[in-house]
C-alpha cells in the first residue's frame, strides 16, 4: 500500500490531523515535557530502555542496553513485568513525538528498524514468545503502534514495504484478539485493554469488510465489559485508581474516535465513560493526583479529566482539569480538541464532598484549591488482585502535602515486599489480636475475604462524616465487629472514632503512615506531632491504657521505588465493647497553635443519670480558634424518650457536633441519627 493511502483515509479523523500543529503547541506550552520526551526518544533510538513515563504501569529504574540486535524476550531480573512492558512499545510514541517536534529522521529510522525486527523475530505461535503475546500486551501494542505511526506522516522512512509489514502485523494481532472472548476478559481490565486495541485497529486500518467486523465486535465486547466492570458510582470494580484510569483511558479513546469517525456506540459506553471521568474529578487529591489505593502509583490524573472535558463538553471537568491541555492530553485530542477545550467555560462543582456508595469510598474536602484539606475513607470491596487490605483506611492531605498516606504497591513479584505493601499493617486502619484482615496466597489471590458494612455519609459546608465497618473479625472466638466513624470539622480537625463491639477481651492495634517528607515527634504518652515542609499535624489518642510507638515504614509512589518513612502503631486491650478516639489538628508548618482535647461526662436529661462510656461519649476540642463538642453514641439510649447533655449542650443523635464559637444558641448538627 502507498503510504499516502494509509495516512489519508477518506472521512476519518483520528487523534490529530497535523502533528506539526500539535508540536507547535507543545513547543510553546510544554517545553520542559517536550525536552524530556526528546531525551527519552534519544534513549530508545540508541536501544537503551527504561519505563519512566507517567502512565507506564510498571516503572523501572535501571536502563537496559542492547548493543546489537534487540532481544525482545530479555528479562533483566526476577520480574516478568519488564518483558510485558517492553513488548507493549509505549516508547515508540516517544519516537513519533520527537520526530514531530524535531523533524530528525533518526527517530523514524529507529521506529522502522525496531518494528521490522520485532515482526520478524517475535512470533505468535512460538512458545518462547508467549510473554509478548498475552492478550493485554497485544491490546496495548495495537494502541501504541497505531498511534505511533501517525506521527510519521509524510516521512521518507515509511515506505510502501514498511506500511505493508505494519498492516500485516496489526492485522495478525487484531485477529488474535478476535479469537479471545471469555468470562475472564468480560470481568478483567485485560478484556478492556485488548478490545480497545481491537477497536482502534478496526477504525484506523484501511477500511475493509473485515475491519468493519473488528469495529462492531470490539464495540459489542466493550459495552458488555464496561456495563459489568464499572459501578454506578463510576468506579472500576478492581478498586485501584491506576487501573481505573487505564480502563478510562481506553474508553476515552473509543468514544473520541467514534465521535470523529461517525460510529454509533452502544449508549452504555458513553454513559459509563462519563461516570468514570466524574469519579476521577470527585476522588482526585487537591493537586490532581489519584489516590494511592490498591495497586496505584502517585500519578497526576488531570489528563484523564481534561480529555473527558473535551469529549463530553463538560465545564465541571474542565474546571478540575488543566488550565491548558498538558503534554499528554494535547497529543490525544489534537488541534480539534484544543479548540473545544478553550471554548469550554469553568464551572467549579458546587459540592466538594462525595460518597461513592458502590465502591464504599468517601471523599471530604475543605474546598477545591490545591492547598485544601482532603480526606479519603475506604470501606468497600477488596476488588480484584490489585486490591489491598485497606478496609477502614483513611488518607489525609493538606497544604499540598500528604500527612496520612497509603503505602503504595512497590512490586508484583510475590514475596516479602509484595505482602508487606498489601497487608493491613501498610494501611491506616485497625487490627484485632494480631490477625491480618486478608491473607495473601500469592501476588493476586487472598484468603479471608470479608464485607464492608454500615456505610453512612453526611456533608455540609462545615462538617463531613463517613462511617463504615466490616465483618473480618466476627469469626474470631468471641468475635469483634469493627466500626470506624470519620468526623471532619472543616477546615482542619479530623476525628476518628474506632468502635469495637464484642463480648470478649481483645488486643487492638491502630496503624498510621505519615508522608515521607516530614518528621514525627512524640510529645507525651498519647500525643504526637508530624512536621512537614508545608503542614503541621498534632495527634491525640484517647483510649484507656493506650500505648503508642514510632514505627519504621515505607512509601512507594512508583513501581520499583520506595522511600523510608515513619508511622505510629498503637496498642491497647479492652474487655467488651468500647471506642478508641484519635483527633488530629492540621495547620501550616510554621503555626504554633495547640490542639487540646478533653473527655466530657454525658448525662441523660430525662433519666437524670450519667451515661456510661459504652453508651455515649463526648469530646471537647479546641484548635486555632475553633471550639467544638463532639458527641458519639455507641448504642441506642433514648428509651422511652431522652436527650443527652454534654458540656452544657443538649442534643439527640448518634453523632452530633456543636460549634461553641457561634453567637446564636447552638442546637448541634446531627451527622448521623
Amino acid at each position: 500500500m502507498k503510504p499516502q493511502d494509509f495516512f489519508n483515509q477518506k472521512d476519518k479523523r483520528f487523534f490529530f490531523r497535523d502533528p506539526a500543529k500539535v508540536a507547535a503547541y507543545v513547543g510553546e506550552h510544554c517545553p520542559r515535557e517536550a525536552a524530556g520526551d526528546i531525551a527519552a526518544a534519544d534513549e530508545v533510538a540508541a536501544q537503551r530502555f527504561m519505563f519512566t513515563l507517567r502512565w507506564d504501569m510498571e516503572r523501572t529504574r535501571e536502563p537496559v542496553m542492547f548493543d546489537g540486535d534487540i532481544d525482545w524476550l530479555h528479562q533483566p531480573g526476577d520480574d516478568p513485568e519488564w518483558v510485558y512492558a517492553f513488548n507493549r512499545m509505549r516508547f515508540w510514541i516517544c519516537l513519533g513525538q520527537a520526530y514531530a517536534l524535531t523533524g530528525d529522521e533518526k527517530y523514524a529510522q529507529a521506529f522502522v528498524k525496531q518494528m521490522m525486527h520485532w515482526v520478524g523475530t517475535v512470533k505468535k505461535d512460538d512458545p518462547d514468545c508467549a510473554k509478548a503475546w498475552r492478550s493485554i500486551e497485544v491490546g496495548l501494542r495495537l494502541e501504541y503502534w497505531l498511534k505511533a505511526i501517525q506521527y510519521f506522516k509524510n516521512c521518507p522512512a515509511i515506505t510502501g514495504e514498511v506500511i505493508d509489514v505494519f498492516i500485516g502485523s496489526v492485522t495478525e494481532q487484531a485477529e488474535f484478539i478476535m479469537g479471545i472472548w471469555d468470562t475472564y476478559n468480560l470481568m478483567s481490565n485485560w478484556g478492556v485493554l485488548a478490545n480497545h486495541g481491537l477497536f482502534l485497529a478496526g477504525v484506523m486500518l484501511p477500511e475493509t469488510k473485515r475491519t468493519r467486523i473488528y469495529t462492531v465486535e470490539a464495540a459489542r465486547r466493550l459495552a458488555a465489559e464496561i456495563d459489568m466492570q464499572v459501578y454506578r458510582d463510576g468506579s472500576h470494580w478492581e478498586q485501584s485508581p491506576m487501573y481505573h484510569n487505564e480502563v478510562l483511558h481506553c474508553f476515552l479513546d473509543v468514544v473520541l474516535l467514534a465521535q470523529r469517525c461517525g460510529i454509533d456506540l452502544p449508549p452504555v459506553i458513553g454513559e459509563k465513560t462519563l461516570s468514570m471521568c466524574l469519579y476521577d474529578m470527585k476522588s482526585a487529591k487537591p493537586d490532581g493526583g489519584e489516590p494511592m489505593m490498591g495497586d496505584s502509583d502517585d500519578i497526576d490524573q488531570r489528563d484523564q479529566i481534561s480529555k473527558g472535558a473535551v469529549i463530553f463538553r463538560d465545564p465541571q471537568l474542565k474546571a478540575r482539569g488543566y488550565e491548558e491541555p498538558d503534554f499528554d492530553t494535547i497529543w490525544d485530542i489534537g488541534e480539534e480538541g484544543l479548540d473545544i477545550y478553550r471554548g469550554l467555560s469553568h464551572e467549579v462543582p458546587e459540592k466538594a464532598d462525595f460518597f461513592l456508595s458502590d465502591s464504599g469510598n468517601a471523599y471530604l474536602r475543605s474546598g477545591w484549591t490545591e492547598a485544601a484539606t482532603w480526606v479519603h475513607f475506604q470501606c468497600g470491596p477488596l476488588g480484584a488482585g490489585h486490591g489491598h487490605a485497606d478496609k477502614l483506611h483513611v488518607d489525609l492531605t493538606s497544604r499540598g502535602e500528604d500527612i496520612l498516606t497509603d503505602a503504595g504497591r512497590y512490586t508484583y513479584v510475590f514475596g516479602g515486599d509484595r505482602v508487606a505493601f498489601k497487608e493491613l499493617r501498610a494501611h491506616n486502619t485497625l487490627m484485632v489480636d494480631g490477625h491480618d484482615l486478608y491473607v495473601c496466597r500469592d501476588s493476586w489471590e487472598c484468603d479471608r475475604l470479608t464485607r464492608g458494612v454500615n456505610q453512612r455519609f453526611y456533608a455540609d459546608d462545615r462538617y463531613g462524616y463517613a462511617e463504615g465497618g466490616h465483618l473480618g473479625y466476627t469469626a474470631l472466638p468471641e468475635g469483634v465487629y469493627l466500626n470506624r466513624r470519620v468526623i471532619y470539622i472543616k477546615p482542619d480537625i479530623l476525628i476518628l472514632a474506632d468502635e469495637f463491639y464484642t463480648a470478649g477481651t481483645h488486643r487492638y492495634n491502630q496503624f498510621f503512615h505519615f508522608g515521607e517528607q516530614g518528621t514525627l515527634t512524640q510529645e507525651s504518652r498519647d500525643s504526637w506531632t508530624y512536621l512537614g515542609k508545608k503542614a503541621r499535624a498534632q495527634m491525640r489518642f484517647l483510649s484507656p491504657e493506650i500505648r503508642s510507638r514510632e514505627m519504621d515504614t515505607r512509601v512507594s509512589r512508583h513501581y520499583n521505588e520506595w522511600t523510608p518513612a515513619k508511622g505510629i502503631e498503637t496498642e491497647f486491650s479492652a474487655a467488651g465493647s468500647g471506642c478508641a478516639f484519635t483527633v488530629l489538628g492540621v495547620c501550616d508548618s510554621a503555626d504554633s497553635g495547640a490542639l487540646t482535647v478533653e473527655k466530657l461526662p454525658v448525662y441523660s436529661n430525662f433519666k437524670h443519670i450519667q451515661f456510661t462510656d459504652a453508651e455515649i461519649e463526648a469530646l471537647e476540642i479546641r484548635f486555632r480558634g475553633q471550639h467544638s463538642i463532639v458527641v458519639i453514641a455507641h448504642r441506642e439510649y433514648a428509651s422511652p424518650t431522652d436527650t443527652f447533655l454534654a458540656g452544657g449542650c443538649v442534643g439527640f443523635g448518634s453523632a452530633v457536633v456543636f460549634d461553641l464559637c457561634r453567637e446564636e444558641i447552638e442546637t448541634g448538627t446531627v451527622l448521623a441519627w
